[in-house]
C-alpha cells in the first residue's frame, strides 16, 4: 500500500497532472465563453432570422407551469456542443499537422 501511495504522489506531482489541471481550468473558461457567445450573439441572430427566441421555446404539459420541457435550452446546449466540438477538431487537426511536419524534418537528415 505504501508503494501505491508513493506512485500516486509521483504521478500527482509530475508535470502531466499539472498540465491536465490547467487544461481543465482553461476548458471551463472556454466553455463559459462559448456559452456566452451562443446566448448573447448566436441565439439572438438566429432569433432575428427565424423570428424565434430559443429561451422561450418550451412545452408546458399541463398548463400550470409544474411540468415544463424547455427544449429551447436544449437547442442552445446543442449549439454550444457543436461549436466546442468544431474548435477542438480544429485544434487536434492543427496539432496533428504540426506533429507530422516534425516527423518529416527528423526523417530528412537520416
Amino acid at each position: 500500500m505504501k508503494k501505491f501511495f508513493e506512485e500516486f504522489k509521483a504521478f500527482a506531482l509530475k508535470g502531466n497532472m499539472m498540465d491536465m489541471a490547467i487544461g481543465v481550468i482553461i476548458g471551463g473558461a472556454f466553455s463559459t465563453l462559448v456559452t456566452s457567445l451562443t446566448d448573447n450573439l448566436i441565439s439572438p441572430i438566429l432569433g432575428i432570422l427565424g423570428k424565434v427566441n430559443f429561451d422561450a421555446m418550451m412545452w408546458d404539459v399541463f398548463g400550470d407551469g409544474k411540468l415544463v420541457f424547455k427544449y429551447g435550452a436544449f437547442i442552445t446546449a446543442v449549439i454550444n456542443f457543436l461549436i466546442m466540438a468544431f474548435v477542438l477538431f480544429c485544434i487536434v487537426k492543427a496539432m496533428n499537422k504540426l506533429m507530422e511536419m516534425g516527423k518529416h524534418e527528423e526523417a530528412a537528415p537520416a
